[in-house]
């Protein structure tokens, strides 16, 4: 992969704790949230700039690797109260989490704040949150080459009308299967993406957990495998990985051409596949630049054949 000059990623979305149990074991108040997971994977690419909040009760230290890896934390709100905590539970079955408890402490009343030295950055990743705040963040920024988004479930049951606003306003969402459907009420994938470029994104990403994702354009469909690992040690942000793989390497080439985007997505892919192999987002941290272009290389394998049938 050839890195250039790359450009500023700012994401916000959730800076969190989480407890999750897998058949592998167990791990109790580790780093977790949409935006920890995306800057650990982006930040092996381009300088990414957060926006979340914490309570007091954060271990505030356990972000330094993130900042020695080049991720601003100048846009990380610390709120009275207590921080964003998860605890789910995978059974054998590791594509969907059990959620067990959910508290949002100061998450609750969080509204982004975009600090000025952020506002200009050529790269916005809205990640899972209210889609009224995504929104919000979108009055707050100037210009960016690339505005993208994530969802839920949640917001799609509760914040639908603000969600199709949002639509308008972005670049490029990425979803589930399961989201694309209920969002745009079509079981086929290439209608639901369909329907979503009709509403504004020039490109949707859908993700199939070990199955691959899709990249849909106006004029094409891209396919990826994920990465066929021997064990998953546990799956949460997998997806934000996967985004911020995607989202960071286009950041450092700057070409947002067709073949590049291509290329991104299996980026993405390859870093979804790194951070399932341990919990939390340690093994985002620990992976150098030779690991990620080595995979990339494999999964480009896995597809690699002769097009041309004998005659």
């Amino acid at each position: 992969m050839t890195v250039l000059t790359p450009s500023a990623v700012l994401v916000v979305g959730s800076v969190a704790l989480d407890s999750v149990e897998t058949p592998f074991g167990r791990a109790d108040d580790v780093l977790g949230g949409s935006g920890t997971f995306f800057s650990s994977s982006a930040s092996h690419f381009a300088p990414v700039q957060l926006v979340g909040v914490v309570g007091d009760d954060y271990p505030v230290d356990k972000l330094q690797p993130l900042a020695d890896r080049g991720v601003d934390l100048a846009g990380l709100e610390h709120a009275t109260g207590t921080s964003f905590r998860w605890r789910g539970r995978y059974r054998h079955d590791l594509n969907s989490a059990e959620t067990l408890e959910t508290h949002l402490g100061v998450f609750s009343n969080f509204r982004p704040k975009i600090p000025e030295q952020f506002k200009n950055a050529p790269f916005v990743f809205l990640a899972n949150i209210d889609p009224r705040l995504q929104l919000q963040v979108l009055e707050q920024v100037n210009k960016p080459r690339l505005v993208a988004c994530d969802t839920m479930n949640f917001w799609i049951e509760s914040r639908r009308p603000e969600l199709v606003e949002l639509l308008g306003h972005v670049d490029l969402i990425t979803l589930n299967d399961g989201e694309a459907r209920q969002l745009t009420e079509r079981n086929n994938l290439v209608q639901a993406a369909r329907w979503i470029m009709e509403r504004g994104p020039r490109y949707v990403l859908i993700k199939k957990g070990e199955h691959g994702a899709f990249m849909f354009t106006p004029s094409s469909i891209f396919f990826a495998p994920a990465f066929p690992l021997e064990s998953v040690f546990d799956p949460t942000g997998a997806g934000d990985s996967f985004a911020g793989g995607f989202i960071g390497y286009l950041a450092a080439t700057g070409d947002l051409s067709e073949r590049s985007m291509r290329r991104a997505v299996v980026v993405g892919s390859a870093m979804g596949s790194f951070a399932v192999e341990k919990f939390s987002n340690a093994r985002l941290l620990e992976i150098t630049r030779a690991d990620i272009e080595a995979r990339v290389q494999e999964i480009a394998q896995l597809v690699a054949f002769d097009a041309k049938l004998e005659e």
